[in-house]
């Protein structure tokens, strides 16, 4: 992603001024970061994917992945891209977006939700980002055959409070017997659809933490000295520091080619489910789940024992990375699919599935 584009450059300079560490320390004690979320929200960010006639800001697709990989670069501790999410499926069903902020439902394959003719929704949803903290949920649900969305007031679900690895809301929400505010179809955009943006968010997400969590060491790599000299000097350290600079350079690379998928696909009318679109998604979350998992162990490594301390924010970034692996699919889920699509393929196409030349 550019970093050209007034989105980035806003969103960078809001999360510079704001998003200091403290904040993100008081957030995890539980306490709701209200001056970042207005800002954020008058500057139109946490609509970015909201058309217009919508009440939204109109951003492209690619600036709004933009914006995400800066907030997990930030460790933005509220829910920045779950409420663009459910803005960006809510306008898909001709909903407009009521403001303050939001999340989706499901966030679990197997946690597909129903809702009947008179627009009662019925289950739960595990693992729920942030849901305490929203005023609205943004939910796929099939309708007979037929997929639709819903908007329903965080209020009128009962929730069961819960938490990430990094200290953030993941709840369970209870939507049965709940009555939807409003429902729109939107053929295509269903609980499967979720799970494809969501890895694709998430896989920028972690792009942008890994960056982050790169450049502290290679920072603490120049600053400490050791035996007379910086600890960056020594041929084990500078080793170390170029395979965490590959694996974020490949992260960000399979997240993009992820968001790009998405961008492509969704003024074609391409389906977000359909084989083209996963392939680079599953890829993306796959890869980037990697690099996070042997990035942050090489950042921690460099900063020796500093880097457990609470006081370094090096774990704000590193225990978001744990948590979003997981999140709309783990790697090993992504897999079994990717797998799947290339054994029907066949031997013939595994190359041009393989090198993109199709």
């Amino acid at each position: 992603m550019s970093d050209s584009n007034i989105v980035v450059e806003t969103t960078q300079r809001i999360l510079r001024d704001l998003c200091t560490p403290a904040l993100v320390n008081e957030a995890e004690k539980g306490e709701f970061p209200k001056a970042l979320w207005e800002t954020l929200e008058e500057s139109g960010l946490t609509l970015a994917w909201v058309p217009d006639e919508y009440g939204g800001a109109g951003a492209e697709i690619a600036d709004g992945f933009g914006a995400l990989r800066a907030a997990g670069e930030h460790a933005v501790p509220l829910p920045l891209a779950e409420t663009m999410l459910a803005g960006f499926i809510l306008a898909r069903a001709g909903i407009a977006s009521p403001m303050g902020p939001m999340t989706v439902a499901p966030v679990h394959a197997a946690d597909a939700l129903e809702i009947g003719a008179d627009g009662t929704l019925h289950g739960a949803a595990r693992l729920i980002p942030f849901a305490r903290w929203t005023q609205h949920i943004a939910v796929p649900a099939r309708r007979g055959g037929e997929d639709v969305v819903a908007l329903v007031a965080t209020a009128d679900c009962a929730i069961k409070p819960g938490q990430s690895l990094a200290g953030e809301p993941r709840d369970q929400v209870v939507l049965h017997g709940v009555k939807a505010l409003e429902v729109g179809a939107a053929e295509g955009l269903d609980s499967d659809a979720l799970q494809v943006l969501g890895a694709a968010v998430r896989s920028q997400q972690m792009a942008g933490g890994l960056e982050r969590a790169l450049n502290m060491a290679l920072d603490h790599a120049t600053s400490r000295v050791q035996f007379g000299r910086p600890i960056g000097g020594f041929q084990a350290i500078q080793h170390a520091l170029a395979q965490c600079a590959g694996e974020s350079a490949a992260a960000g690379a399979a997240a993009d080619a992820a968001a790009e998928a998405i961008a492509n696909a969704i003024p074609s009318g391409l389906p977000l489910t359909s084989e083209d679109v996963v392939i680079e998604v599953a890829a993306a979350k796959i890869r980037v789940g990697e690099a996070a998992s042997v990035g942050s162990a090489i950042c921690h490594q460099v900063h020796g024992a500093m880097g457990f301390t609470y006081e370094l924010s090096l774990h704000h970034v590193t225990r978001r990375l744990w948590s979003w692996r997981d999140e709309f699919g783990g790697e090993a889920a992504w897999s079994i699919r990717l797998g799947g699509i290339a054994a029907r393929l066949g031997d013939q196409a595994l190359w041009p599935l393989v090198t993109g030349v199709r």
